[in-house]
């Protein structure tokens, strides 16, 4: 009987990144490793759930969405999100950013400082620095300054992220534009007293995304469907995205439509639980799911800052 598992999404850390499985097993990925698996036939998609526990209906979600969750429990989990204003009496310090992400793709945020640069390397970006630390309304109320100051966003599309990977500027201009947003900080007026002032340390992640050479990519997946499979070599990874070549040429594949289905290992290889990918597909399948191509305008929506 083929085993069935569940998928939490891609998780970064000071070891690259891992796919999450239910029961806390991981997968760490790595490229030119194979990452193959197929959805249950005759599935669903149902919501995760919020704040650790399960959707009490077991509701169903788009197969396009990237969160996975109900009206409910999205409701739910955005109530307790930092982004959502409702913990500004959480004593933790917060670290103010700037990101980059390619040329004029400039976003400013914030991080705790305990999570050091994983929110950096699950929003993908390329390089960053640190602008500031301290409690977390100063943080936020720098974030506000520096938007509006500096006319940057606190958001990115992730089409636009990818559209730009595969045709990357040298390790200087990638760092310019920060290094020149950062000197104007410093010149700005309003800075929060109980923030303090970061000098400017730019940190690229160009390798640890894998991108160097990275082949450009032909189409990004839409959605996964029930019956279908993915099979492909890891070229990179960046954010939640899987830079994969297959049968049709580098695919992207955004590991957080893989949560809420079940699935399970294709051909001869290991399950998940066991500390792997599910396994290849027989022949050379490539990919089932539906491609769209891959274009800046791509109305993806970035999930919540923290």
């Amino acid at each position: 009987m083929r085993r069935v598992w569940t998928c939490s999404g891609l998780r970064w850390s000071g070891d690259g990144p891992v796919l999450v499985w239910g029961g806390g097993r991981v997968s760490p990925l790595a490229p030119g490793q194979r990452v193959a698996f197929g959805v249950v036939d005759g599935g669903a998609r149902t919501c995760v759930g919020a704040r650790g526990n399960a959707c009490p209906v077991r509701a169903a979600v788009s197969p396009r969405g990237t969160g996975a969750r109900c009206e409910e429990c999205a409701r739910l989990d955005r109530a307790h999100s930092v982004a959502a204003d409702t913990l500004a009496d959480d004593p933790r310090p917060y670290h103010v950013y700037l990101a980059w992400f390619g040329p004029g793709m400039v976003k400013v945020g914030i991080t705790r400082v305990e999570r050091g640069s994983t929110r950096l390397l699950e929003q993908g970006a390329l390089t960053f620095s640190w602008i500031g630390r301290g409690p977390l309304m100063a943080a936020r109320r720098a974030e506000e300054l520096l938007r509006a100051a500096l006319k940057v966003p606190d958001r990115i599309p992730y089409a636009d992220k990818r559209a730009v990977r595969a045709e990357l500027p040298g390790a200087g201009e990638r760092v310019a534009e920060i290094r020149e947003l950062h000197a104007r900080v410093g010149r700005l007026d309003g800075w929060p007293e109980s923030l303090r002032r970061e000098s400017f340390e730019p940190v690229d992640h160009t390798d640890v995304f894998g991108l160097a050479g990275l082949p450009p990519a032909r189409g990004v997946v839409s959605e996964l469907a029930a019956g279908g499979v993915i099979d492909g070599e890891l070229c990179g990874a960046a954010g939640p995205d899987l830079h994969l070549g297959t049968g049709r040429g580098v695919v992207v594949l955004d590991t957080r439509l893989m949560t809420g289905w079940d699935l399970t290992g294709v051909g001869d290889r290991r399950d998940p639980g066991d500390g792997h990918v599910p396994g290849r597909v027989d022949g050379d399948a490539g990919v089932t799911f539906p491609v769209r191509e891959l274009k800046a305008t791509d109305p993806v929506i970035q999930d919540g800052l923290f």
